[in-house]
């Protein structure tokens, strides 16, 4: 009966293991995501600074 209590515990040990790991997967992707919206900012940020080297260079000539 000891065996079968053993084995019970490590059945729940490995539900809370793979609940861990997909609250970590979870975070990953929400991580993925802000990084993702980060580099969309960082390009929207770099094409206004190009359109505005270029007119400032049309306004130099």
């Amino acid at each position: 009966m000891a065996l079968h209590w053993d084995a019970l515990a490590l059945h729940r040990d490995a539900l809370a293991l793979q609940g861990d790991a997909l609250a970590l997967q979870g975070d990953a992707l929400a991580l993925q995501g802000d990084a993702l919206a980060l580099h969309r900012d960082a390009l929207a940020l770099q094409g206004i600074a190009k359109f505005n080297s270029l007119r400032i260079n049309e306004m130099l000539y």
